[in-house]
C-alpha cells in the first residue's frame, strides 16, 4: 500500500503513520519497495505465523477421520476451515461409491455463506458475526451465486444448532447434496467443519441416520484430540 492510503485508512496523521511504519520496517514486520515506495508485509510476519501455529496441524488430526467417514459412508468427505470471510477446503477423502461428488478441490475458496462446510462453521458463530459476514460478502454472493437464499441460509444455520448437522443443496452442481457438522475448538469457537457430498438420494430418507452418526462420531473424536493437543502444548 501507499503511505497516503495507509494514513488515511488508519485515521492517523502522515508523520505518525510514517514513524510507525519505519519502526515496523526496522523489526522486519513491514518492508518498503525501493522502486515504487509501497509498503508490504515483511518476512517476520511469516515467522510469527509459524510460531503461533498449533503444535499439531488440524489436517493431521482430521485426515484419519476423513478417511474413516469416507470408508464408512462410501461418499466424498471434505474438511473446511475459515479464512477471513471465506471457507477454504484443506482436506478431502474419497469413498468407494463409483459416482464421486467432487464439489471442492483442496485449496478452493468460497464466501463463508456458501457450501455445507462453510454454513456449519457459520452456525457456531454469534448471530451478529454472521450478519457482519453476510454484509461483507453480499455483493459477490449476489453476483456469483444468484440462487443463494438468505432465508434458507438462516434456516440451515438454525437446523444445525438444533440437530448438530445440516443438509445443503450444492449450488454449483444439480442433484448433489452435502451434510456438514462444525468442529468446535478448545476456545468454544469453530475451527472447521467436516462435510459429506453425494448424490441427493444418498443423503435423504433412511440413508441419513447412519451417515449423521458417522460424521458426528468423527467430529467428536477430532474435538477430543484437539483438547489432548492443547493440554500437551501446555505441559511443554
Amino acid at each position: 500500500m501507499r503511505l497516503i492510503d495507509l494514513y488515511r485508512g488508519a485515521g492517523l496523521t502522515r508523520p505518525t503513520t510514517h514513524r510507525i511504519l519505519q519502526a515496523l520496517v526496522a523489526e522486519g514486520l513491514v518492508r518498503q519497495d525501493e522502486n515504487n515506495r509501497r509498503y508490504y508485509l515483511g518476512s517476520l510476519v511469516y515467522e510469527m505465523g509459524v510460531a503461533a501455529a498449533p503444535p499439531l496441524d488440524l489436517r493431521d488430526i482430521c485426515q484419519p477421520m476423513l478417511q474413516r467417514v469416507a470408508q464408512e459412508t462410501g461418499d466424498t468427505v471434505f474438511l473446511t476451515i475459515r479464512s477471513g470471510l471465506d471457507g477454504v477446503c484443506i482436506g478431502r477423502a474419497e469413498g468407494a461409491f463409483p459416482i464421486k461428488a467432487f464439489v471442492l478441490d483442496i485449496g478452493r475458496r468460497r464466501p463463508l455463506n456458501i457450501g455445507g462446510g462453510a454454513l456449519a462453521i457459520l452456525s457456531a458463530l454469534p448471530d451478529d458475526e454472521i450478519e457482519r459476514i453476510w454484509s461483507a460478502n453480499r455483493a459477490r454472493i449476489e453476483q456469483n451465486y444468484p440462487t443463494f437464499s438468505l432465508e434458507k441460509m438462516w434456516k440451515q444455520i438454525n437446523n444445525s444448532r438444533v440437530d448438530g448437522y445440516l443438509i445443503n443443496e450444492v449450488v454449483e452442481v444439480d442433484g448433489i447434496r452435502s451434510m456438514a457438522t462444525p468442529i468446535i475448538g478448545t476456545m468454544s469457537r469453530p475451527v472447521g467443519a467436516l462435510s459429506i457430498s453425494a448424490l441427493r438420494e444418498r443423503l435423504s430418507g433412511p440413508n441419513i441416520a447412519d451417515k449423521v452418526s458417522s460424521l458426528q462420531n468423527a467430529v467428536a473424536t477430532i474435538q477430543s484430540r484437539l483438547k489432548e493437543a492443547e493440554f500437551a502444548s501446555m505441559d511443554l
